[in-house]
């Protein structure tokens, strides 16, 4: 009987970190305010690295998003009046950290625009996240007013995305 072969099937089964455990890793660090953070094991690097000022992170790997697009004009935000309208704004926020995409891949329309009615569970944008693009669904219903950020831009955990005017 050999005593190794136990302890072989238990690490394989643990070799690889799930899609869910790394994303809340990612949460975890977001949250804790923490500006970088490296963790190696012998199956993979990871380095995740917080800066306001330049955020694209540099992995250890070269990771790249998908698909670029070219830098898109965004629409000067619309003339906002003094109503107490304005004051009831619904927020669409980023459901996690990664990349904003406004379109499901470079040559295809916008899933919205300012002006445009949104159902909630509508399809709003994507996050890719470690290569993982993630269709994001607003969780209200309303009326697009303002986009707050870029195309093909970084976003952090909980950043507002969008601003709704709820329906009546």
């Amino acid at each position: 009987m050999k005593q190794g072969d136990h302890k072989t099937g238990h690490s394989q089964r643990n070799r690889f970190m799930k899609a869910k455990e790394i994303q809340e890793l990612i949460d975890f660090i977001s949250n804790s305010g923490l500006a970088e953070v490296k963790i190696e094991t012998d199956e993979f690097k990871l380095s995740i690295k917080k800066n306001s000022e330049a955020p694209a992170a540099k992995p250890s790997e070269n990771i790249t998003p998908q698909y670029t697009q070219a830098p898109t004009q965004v629409a000067p935000p619309a003339p906002t009046e003094a109503s107490p309208a304005a004051q009831n704004l619904l927020e669409v926020k980023s459901p996690m950290i990664g990349t904003f995409y406004r379109s499901p891949n470079p040559d295809a329309e916008f899933f919205v625009n300012v002006g445009d009615s949104i159902q909630k569970g509508q399809p709003v944008c994507i996050i890719e996240a470690m290569k993982l693009f993630n269709e994001v669904e607003s969780e209200v219903s309303g009326k697009i007013v303002k986009i707050l950020v870029d195309d093909a831009s970084p976003v952090e955990y909980d950043q507002p995305l969008f601003l709704v005017e709820p329906q009546n």
